[in-house]
């Protein structure tokens, strides 16, 4: 059975064609259709808003448009056409314009953390042969290295391009538009070994797919808080609220995050499980904080048995609105991807009026390959594939677990100057992800971990470190772990160990006089109580307790 399907669908013949129906949206080829769709539909609605010396700005539809194509013919002008063009800033309007205008120009736009160092930058510059640099006026410092052949230009530098492009009197319906596979952008993986080629078909098509799988809508605001130089937040953070005429607030960082949300009143949130999980355990201190445990728990009785799921939602929205008030009172939709999500985190929202649901995603899948529709879903699953892209598990084994592989319109071009890599991933239209899952009987993808984790022991069993880590952190004072395959000189060759970080807030609410000694009594019992289910292979030979999270990717991936 699927975890939850309304109800008011299920008594309807054919409840699963209802629940895998595609939500409308107008479909482009390329990002300055995009642009220009958007920007004649939506017309005067709020596009974009953000925070500029303490000043709330706003800019239009009509305006994201008309300073687009006016960049795109100051760009032209000075020669640069189909050359590479680096963008580096923090979320801004000033990033996504120039994104958008270095595209829209049938150039190759490359983002770049807005934290890399200047010696790291001077390297990317000379290694993807950029013939320009776009940056944020704290980043330009950054830049000095630089050849001199680079042409550079500050994000302060774009109103007085916009003005000479204006002047140009270009007509943007006369502008020869990008062809579909022409090469958008170039996204550099977490570790910055590979940089991934992505088309404008691959963009617009994953973006559209997105929409018809989770409906958005013109009232939605989504608020930016993931880095805008990853494949993930250009597409489901800027990309897909824009075919959608929904607004775009930008995060100034994390530490703000709960000022935002009350000022700008999100009701998406795309982020890494590691963030839900945060705000997850803030509201359940908050409730035990507050002494409504019981309270609560009557509430979501009450409030679930409502049909169907939809008017359930609502009811939880109003029943639990000193929860919601945290979050700008409007939440109603947070995505999570990077990483396997927490079930128990992903059924919680949902339990106070917020649906939770996670994607798998991958750069080079321009970045989302599966996701859970927002009438169809599971807490413990990545998702069903996309609209007109194909999932398969290769070289399957007996319990139907594999290597995932993926087949569609958003699958990458290649890798930059990396044609051997390239050749290796890409077989027959098939893209080989190098991750391990298997699809469960309703169709649901389990992703299990990176396929060069796994272990072959010297008698032939398989441990997957993920796998284990997932069992740890269902005991409530795991807040997550670390799970190492290291060698030795035993029979089978290797044993396992692992790091685990306790959950503050359950380590707190124990009922002790020293709640942290009592936490590693409790946590030793549930590793010897998890290694009495797991065969001998699996089973925890050691672990150590870490005061501190655990290192982690931007992506939210741990460091292994």
């Amino acid at each position: 059975m699927v975890e939850r399907l309304d109800p008011s669908i299920q008594r309807k013949e054919g409840a699963l064609k209802v629940a895998y129906q595609n939500y409308p949206v107008n479909e482009c080829e390329n990002l300055a259709s995009l642009v220009l769709q958007s920007a004649s539909a939506f017309g005067q609605r709020t596009a974009f808003c953000e925070k500029r010396d303490g000043v709330t700005v706003t800019y239009s539809y009509a305006r994201l448009g008309t300073d687009v194509f006016s960049l795109v013919a100051a760009l032209s002008a000075r020669g640069l056409v189909g050359a590479r063009i680096l963008i580096a800033g923090q979320n801004c309007y000033h990033f996504v314009l120039s994104f958008l205008a270095v595209t829209a120009a049938g150039c190759c736009a490359i983002p770049v953390d807005h934290a890399a160092d200047a010696e790291a930058f001077e390297a990317l510059a000379k290694r993807t042969g950029a013939q320009a640099a776009i940056l944020s006026p704290d980043f330009i410092p950054k830049s000095d290295r630089l050849p001199s052949s680079v042409r550079r230009f500050s994000f302060a530098d774009l109103d007085d391009l916009i003005a000479e492009g204006d002047a140009l009197s270009v007509d943007p319906s006369a502008l020869r538009l990008p062809e579909p596979d022409l090469v958008a952008a170039v996204f550099f993986t977490a570790d910055a070994c590979r940089g991934v080629m992505l088309s404008h078909r691959n963009l617009c098509f994953d973006a559209a797919a997105v929409c018809k799988m989770v409906e958005v809508r013109p009232d939605d605001v989504f608020l930016s808080v993931l880095p805008i130089h990853h494949a993930y937040e250009m597409t489901c953070g800027i990309l897909v609220p824009l075919l959608s005429g929904a607004k775009i607030a930008f995060s100034e960082g994390l530490r703000y995050l709960t000022r935002e949300m009350k000022e700008y009143h999100p009701t998406v949130l795309n982020c890494v499980p590691y963030l839900a999980e945060v705000m997850y355990q803030k509201v359940m201190a908050g409730i035990r904080r507050q002494g409504l445990e019981g309270h609560v728990k009557n509430m979501i009785r009450v409030t679930s048995a409502i049909l169907p799921e939809k008017a359930a939602l609502a009811a939880k929205r109003r029943a639990f609105s000193f929860i919601h008030k945290s979050f700008g009172g409007h939440l109603r939709l947070i995505l999570t991807t990077g990483a396997p999500a927490d079930p128990t985190v992903m059924r919680g929202f949902r339990k106070f009026g917020i649906l939770a649901i996670q994607s798998y995603s991958i750069v080079e899948c321009s970045p989302v390959a599966a996701i859970n529709r927002d009438r169809f879903y599971r807490a413990t699953s990545a998702g069903l594939p996309m609209p007109e892209t194909v999932l398969d598990i290769y070289d399957m084994n007996e319990e139907g677990l594999g290597e995932i592989r993926v087949k569609g319109k958003n699958i990458m071009l290649g890798y930059f100057d990396d044609a051997e890599t390239t050749k290796a991933v890409l077989k027959n239209g098939w893209f080989y992800t190098g991750d391990l899952g298997f699809f469960d009987p309703d169709g649901f993808l389990r992703v299990i971990g990176r396929k060069k984790n796994l272990v072959i022991t010297a008698s032939g069993k398989r441990i997957y470190p993920e796998e284990i880590e997932a069992l740890l952190n269902e005991n409530k004072l795991i807040a997550e772990s670390l799970v190492r395959i290291v060698p030795d000189r035993s029979a089978e060759g290797v044993h396992v160990e692992a790091t685990i970080h306790p959950d503050r807030v359950a380590v707190a609410a124990l009922r002790d006089d020293n709640p942290k000694q009592r936490a590693a009594v409790e946590i030793r019992a549930a590793v010897d109580e998890l290694n009495r289910i797991l065969p001998p292979t699996k089973r925890i030979k050691r672990f150590t307790v870490s005061a501190s999270p655990l290192p982690r990717t931007p992506s939210g991936r741990l460091v292994r």
